[in-house]
């Protein structure tokens, strides 16, 4: 199989049940500005890519998939690399101070970083997580490493 011509995402779409109630959550107490259709579609800026936020019912049916969400967990998540565990403590400290669920709070991670989880309104999961590993130029876009020999 031929690979893509580019190794990229360009966007993330979450599917959700109240749009004006997440867009609120995501500019309000996430920070980000919706570029999207007011009350159809949002659309964010996201370091190089765009996160949107569309109808759960509406992605469905434009993926030609069933609309049958099922458990807590949707099988994603959604992350953030921060440029230190201090910025990871800070982020979880203003989500905390808004209220925010956090199902697991930041803690040092079994591969060497730190990292924690929030939920948006709608229980999508977000990660906050320092990776010493994985350096963040100065747009704050992620470089995976290649790899080391074993």
């Amino acid at each position: 199989m031929a690979a893509l011509p580019e190794q990229r995402v360009s966007i993330v779409t979450v599917g959700v049940r109240d749009l004006a109630g997440m867009v609120r959550f995501y500019t309000d107490v996430l920070g980000f500005e919706d570029r999207g259709v007011k009350g159809e579609v949002a659309f964010f800026n996201a370091g190089g890519m765009a996160l949107g936020l569309w109808d759960e019912t509406k992605l469905a049916n434009d993926a030609g998939l069933a609309d049958d969400r099922k458990g807590e967990f949707k099988g994603f998540a959604i992350a953030f690399n921060a440029r230190s565990a201090g910025e990871v403590d800070a982020i979880f400290d203003r989500l905390g101070k808004a209220g925010v669920r956090i199902p697991k709070a930041p803690h040092k991670t079994y591969w060497g970083g730190y990292s924690g989880y929030f939920a948006d309104p709608e229980g999508n999961a977000w990660e906050v997580a320092y990776n010493p590993f994985w350096p963040i130029d100065e747009a704050g876009r992620v470089t995976v490493p290649a790899p080391k020999e074993r």
